[in-house]
């Protein structure tokens, strides 16, 4: 079987989709990537990949193209949902010329598209095979999926597409007690997938003298939005008793100036190995992100800045998982909450017992196989 996956053009949204292409790699079947940007990243995963724009770069198309709807975007407050799908339409619309001409050169049995990106399922329909719809976190793809073909029509026709099927296979990874089930769901464990690396000495030094809190912005948001949050997390550490991780990537942290003997600057490590050694997790409500902290079964303090990590945030907080909050509440209370709140850490550790018992990616194989029959 040859199975395309198609992704948004960037590391959070096709990281997620690498374990199920190792299922479906390790079952003998040929999978290729199709993206741009960032998301080529994925071919360190050991996948095969097409580039369906060279030389693509998200944020300076964004810029270039959609400045004015990009600053809405990322105005504080509430954002207008038709915002959101008219950025996925036009990205959609941009690069699916790229994805229809690498799905009818690779002649897929499957395609399996990343909830945002479906111009996966605009190729699956041209070519008559099956397509999947892969979720990546907390946000629901149906709806979603459905208002973006609805302003599509142009793109459609201009690959010979008059309609895509109503009712398609979804694979969602998000704890089946953290949202409302798909209609079309399937329910698969999400196994964090954050590229590999040599560990660092520190990162396997057992055991740790004190608590640990790992803090991350993301690969996109500390780049847009700055280091605020974290210079108001490292002025309140030293009221704290715990060791703070600041793995930010590669970011120039100068401007933190001289930091707290208890807070460490790490640069980039896997995120889902530097959680396995904390307690505790601050971070800006990516999935990828706040999935990773409940599967290391750790409460986390979530502060969402925009696009789906209002959605990832809420559902960390009704859970009673962690809290929601802001730069602002970054303070010596908050964290120590984070850290000692027993009942919180008590409820971390139930969804990380519950992401256990789904179904792994490896299981869902064979229900693959059956639809591209």
């Amino acid at each position: 079987m040859r199975v395309l996956f198609v992704s948004y053009p960037a590391i959070g949204h096709v990281f997620p989709t690498v374990p199920l292409a190792w299922a479906l790699r390790a079952a003998g079947h040929e999978v290729l990537v199709a993206s741009a940007g960032d998301a080529l990243e994925v071919a360190n995963a050991g996948l095969h990949v097409a580039d369906v724009s060279p030389g693509f770069e998200l944020e300076p198309f964004l810029q270039s193209t959609v400045s004015e709807l990009m600053a809405r975007l990322r105005t504080p407050g509430d954002i207008d949902p038709v915002d959101g799908l008219t950025l996925f339409a036009h990205l959609n619309d941009h690069l699916a010329d790229g994805i229809v001409r690498t799905a009818d050169a690779f002649r897929p049995d499957l395609i399996v598209f990343e909830q945002i990106f479906v111009s996966g399922l605009i190729a699956a329909a041209r070519l008559g095979v099956p397509a999947v719809q892969h979720n990546f976190g907390f946000a629901r793809g149906t709806q979603l999926r459905e208002l973006t073909v609805s302003m599509l029509a142009e793109t459609m026709a201009r690959h010979g597409v008059d309609r895509v099927p109503d009712r398609v296979p979804t694979i969602d990874i998000a704890p089946p007690s953290m949202v409302e089930p798909e209609r079309d769901g399937w329910s698969m464990r999400p196994v964090p997938y954050n590229s590999g690396a040599v560990l660092p000495e520190w990162l396997l030094e057992e055991p740790k003298r004190r608590r640990r809190v790992g803090v991350t912005l993301g690969t996109a948001t500390v780049h847009i939005n700055g280091l605020g949050p974290v210079q108001r997390l490292a002025a309140a550490a030293s009221e704290v008793d715990a060791e703070f991780v600041l793995a930010l990537g590669e970011v120039d942290t100068t401007a933190l100036g001289e930091l707290p003997s208890n807070v460490r600057v790490v640069g980039w490590v896997p995120l889902t190995a530097l959680l396995q050694t904390c307690d505790a997790a601050v971070h800006h409500g990516g999935a990828g992100t706040t999935l990773a902290a409940l599967n290391a079964g750790v409460p986390q303090l979530v502060l969402p800045d925009g696009a789906d990590r209002h959605i990832n945030a809420e559902a960390v907080r009704d859970r009673g998982a962690g809290l929601l909050g802001t730069a602002d509440d970054l303070g010596a209370e908050v964290l120590g909450q984070l850290l000692w709140d027993e009942k919180m850490s008590a409820v971390a550790r139930e969804v990380r017992e519950e992401i256990r018992t789904m179904p792994s990616p490896v299981s869902l194989v064979a229900r693959l196989e059956e639809l591209a029959r």
